[in-house]
């Protein structure tokens, strides 16, 4: 290869893999001075320069010029060698230097393949890495597929460098309202902040520092076509657009919409705010597995207690009881952590004592004998609330046991006829007599006294009274004992020996 050749591929390999040309000269004259080294020995003084302009070779052994082609077959693949391993570092440190200073940029890239539930992203120069844990929940990537990404990490591993990509960082939808959304690319509107559930929902607080501009219809769109898009690009994520305020009563109304919002009473002491909604509106203004509230209480930074005006007029009445029962606090002062919007025992006890002195003839130790008995008063209700709950489950498990055993004796129990009279055994009809009341039967009826035509209804009913008895009438009956007996006993004489 001539000197103009070698400065052609220097030229291309610094363009295609921005490394600096200087640095492939550098790594051309180690390969060619290693390949030196091994076929002379390292013994020999070896030195090579590369012209940078001509790119002709100029070597020396032991200080004579000589031939850099007397190197040989063997070390010509040596330097090739060595000289791709030098162009390999060099552009792994080029790719670290570019992609490091692009953390928390957005980039676009092609799925080259998925591992293990990981996809391997290409990005043009390097490779991306997004892991499972930073997909969008439920979106299912295929091989081939164009999406965005966040750059979230960018480290060396092993002879490579690592680029950990994320869909699911907030600040993914704050680089696509960029895109999407110029005024917010020109700092005309202003993203305040963002709480996001990726694959869910996502809160995104924007105001404008121009009065004529709209921040939430700006970002909206003609007929919701910009943030459609940026809808499309997170896999059909909900995002609400929520107008900031400085002042937090009418921000946190704003983040909790759409439900309507009657009042809201704040505790800056501790940072909570409580929020009174019409019993229609609760469940809309805590939203599906309380999302709508999470999310405006990350938005906002407030901690949000969502409840109807009965519920909270209830708590009070409990907190003013319960905190007028401690020693160190009493009725009246009691009101007064009311008014300042501590409305339950759990509010006094995660206060700090410097708080609770600002009020009138409380000092700090007295602060921290409320606290103490406020907190010790709360673990005794847990208690309380834990054995109550313990019991009532107990409860609830052995009434389902009686259940389960009675359904079980009912399926155990024989099966009863419609006909079955209530005194006599389930599994006998009452028409049908047994073997042994038939015997008895039987005897009694060869025992008896004839009847007569006009007996009356107390005879037995096995003898026609029409009938004729079979014994004449002169013969003389058994005695009534000796028949009682024997009908006692539950042996009867045959019909020929009673005759007799």
């Amino acid at each position: 290869m001539n000197g103009a050749d070698l400065v052609r591929l220097v030229d291309a390999i610094h363009r295609e893999k921005n490394i600096d040309a200087e640095i492939v000269f550098l790594g051309i004259e180690a390969a060619l001075l290693s390949a030196a080294k091994k076929h002379f020995g390292p013994a020999e003084e070896v030195v090579i320069a590369l012209d940078r302009t001509t790119g002709d070779v100029a070597a020396t052994l032991n200080g004579v010029p000589m031939d850099p082609t007397l190197l040989g077959r063997i070390a010509a693949q040596t330097a090739k060698q060595v000289m791709i391993q030098k162009i390999r570092e060099a552009e792994r440190i080029s790719i670290m230097r570019d992609y490091a200073d692009q953390i928390g940029a957005i980039v676009t890239g092609q799925i080259a393949r998925l591992e293990h539930g990981n996809a391997v992203v290409g990005l043009g120069r390097g490779e991306g890495f997004l892991p499972r844990s930073e997909q969008i929940p439920g979106e299912a990537l295929h091989v081939g597929d164009r999406l965005r990404a966040l750059i979230i990490d960018v480290r060396e591993a092993g002879a490579n460098v690592k680029i950990v990509l994320s869909r699911t960082h907030p600040d993914l939808v704050v680089r696509l309202f960029e895109l999407e959304v110029p005024e917010v690319a020109d700092k005309v509107i202003v993203i305040e902040d963002v709480a996001r559930e990726p694959g869910h929902r996502t809160k995104v607080a924007v105001s404008s520092i121009d009065s004529r501009v709209d921040a939430v219809g700006a970002c909206v769109g003609i007929r919701g076509s910009r943030i459609k898009n940026i809808v499309e690009e997170v896999a059909g994520e909900k995002i609400d657009i929520v107008r900031y305020n400085e002042s937090p009563q009418v921000f946190i109304a704003n983040s909790l919409k759409p439900a309507e919002v009657k009042e809201i009473l704040l505790n800056r002491d501790i940072g909570r705010a409580t929020v009174l909604v019409a019993d229609d509106q609760l469940s809309l203004a805590i939203g599906k597995k309380g999302q709508n509230v999470r999310l405006a209480a990350r938005l906002t930074g407030w901690n949000i207690d969502i409840m109807t005006p009965a519920e909270y007029d209830q708590q009070r009445t409990n907190a003013v009881a319960q905190l007028g029962s401690l020693p160190a606090v009493g009725p009246d002062l009691a009101m007064d952590f009311m008014g300042a919007g501590y409305i339950s025992l759990a509010d006094v006890g995660e206060v700090d004592p410097e708080v609770l002195a600002k009020f009138d003839n409380v000092d700090v130790d007295r602060a921290r004998q409320i606290i103490d008995q406020a907190s010790a008063l709360v673990a005794e209700l847990e208690v309380k609330a834990r054995q109550d709950a313990a019991a009532a489950a107990a409860a609830a498990v052995a009434a389902a046991a009686q259940a389960e055993e009675a359904e079980r004796a009912a399926a155990a129990a024989p099966p009863v006829d419609a006909d079955t009279s209530e005194g006599e055994p389930q599994g006998t009809p009452a028409d049908v007599p047994s073997e042994a009341q038939a015997e008895e039967a039987e005897g009694a009826e060869a025992a008896a006294p004839p009847v007569d035509a006009d007996t009356s209804e107390g005879e037995p009913q096995g003898t026609p009274a029409d009938a004729p008895s079979e014994a004449p009438a002169e013969e003389t009956p058994r005695e009534p004992d000796q028949t009682a007996a024997d009908q006692a006993e539950g042996t009867q004489e045959p019909p020929q020996a009673a005759a007799e």
